[in-house]
């Protein structure tokens, strides 16, 4: 990989929808590394690691979809097609950087081993984002790109406290149309901050495609401007994932040798890759792509690809995937008890809102709760 991010692609595969692509990759669609790819040097322990979380986010991903539609939880954002990029990024960092959330790198949190903590918040309860915060992962960002300055600031502060520690700020396609991006790129590269942008370039911005949000070739360009390195990386292949932002948070600590010396340089990374499903549970895809376009990407499935290479290698058999599958199950299960005994408290909607609350907000959550004392809870749940 060249400081541009350039790395060896598949050629002309007419069935590979990244074949004649310039970005960066270790795997090819069926699992083998490509010619003159450079596999990270990982121990089995740590590549069966990867898949496990891989698997995990899958199982979860699907388990918090079906949820949804039972009404168990709200409006959730799927992110199937796109592991490999949380999952493998995530792994290239040390447990002590920041990872700035948007909304749907739940790989992120798996690694991190914060899934049951976390799911209570999609299912109302703040305490969820307040767990993950424990973890060194900022709160979810539903507002888009409003995070990134947040994210910026704090890696200045990590950088005026001479701590070794990075941040990795997600964020989608369509947050590089907001204002806020181009701030927190512009005072990244002014400071020199240790910052790590992670776009995630799925082809949509909810109903938005790639073509109506930029007149750029790539997203990874727009580093240009702001005087930093941009590169470009097959976000379905956690292998490449894992290269490529190791590579960048070396860069972003100071440690690695450039045309700069060895100055912190924040590093934009566009993770090339595909939804599989909706944008949200409150998205309905077929109104703006044609189903038939899901296909070829799906033969980038991360998971299979991952799969595959480690059966070649000979790093798993069919008794590892089965337990590891088996383990997935019982990890989101249990997730799933743990955020559901979570006991819901009113008073709590009132309580982040203002420092102090006004007297018609104070009047009403009053209000409410004489009504939850005088009528019990029961009273105020939705009939099944």
């Amino acid at each position: 990989m060249d400081e541009n991010g350039a790395g060896a692609s598949d050629g002309g595969d007419a069935t590979d929808p990244l074949a004649d692509e310039d970005l960066y990759r270790v795997l090819g669609p069926d699992g083998s590394p490509l010619p003159d790819a450079t596999v990270p040097d990982l121990s089995d322990e740590e590549f069966r690691a990867i898949y496990r979380d891989l698997v995990v986010t899958r199982r979860f991903d699907e388990r918090a979809v079906s949820l949804q539609r039972q009404g168990r939880i709200g409006t959730y954002a799927p992110c199937a097609g796109q592991e490999g990029s949380a999952v493998g990024s995530t792994h290239a960092l040390a447990a002590d950087d920041l990872i700035s959330y948007q909304y749907r790198e739940h790989g992120a949190v798996v690694v991190r081993d914060l899934l049951g903590e976390y799911l209570p918040y999609w299912m109302g309860h703040e305490s969820g984002t307040e767990a993950i915060a424990a973890g060194n992962v900022f709160p979810l960002n539903i507002g888009i790109a409003a995070h990134l300055p947040h994210a910026v600031g704090a890696a200045w502060a990590f950088d005026h406290r001479d701590e070794d520690r990075v941040v990795a700020a997600h964020f989608g396609d369509g947050a590089t149309s907001e204002g806020d991006f181009h701030e927190a790129m512009n005072f990244a590269g002014v400071f020199d901050t240790p910052t790590l942008f992670c776009c995630h370039n799925n082809g949509w911005a909810i109903s938005i495609p790639e073509s109506r949000q930029t007149a750029s070739d790539t997203f990874a360009q727009k580093a240009t401007a702001y005087g930093f390195d941009g590169v470009r990386v097959d976000g379905m292949d956690p292998l490449a994932s894992y290269a490529v932002t190791r590579e960048a948070a070396e860069r972003a600590r100071g440690g690695t040798d450039d045309a700069d010396g060895d100055e912190s340089r924040p590093v934009l990374i566009e993770f090339v890759e595909y939804r599989f499903g909706a944008h949200t549970t409150a998205d309905d895809p077929s109104a703006y792509r044609d189903p038939d376009d899901v296909d070829p990407w799906r033969a980038l499935d991360p998971l299979d690809r991952t799969e595959a290479f480690l059966r070649e290698t000979g790093r798993i058999d069919d008794e590892g995937v089965a337990a590891i599958r088996d383990e997935a199950d019982e990890v989101v299960a249990d997730a799933i008890d743990f955020a559901e005994s979570v006991a819901p408290d009113p008073s709590e909607m009132f309580d982040h809102a203002y420092a102090d609350l006004p007297p018609e907000i104070r009047r009403q959550r009053d209000d409410l709760l004489a009504a939850v004392e005088e009528h019990g809870e029961g009273a105020f749940l939705r009939e099944e």
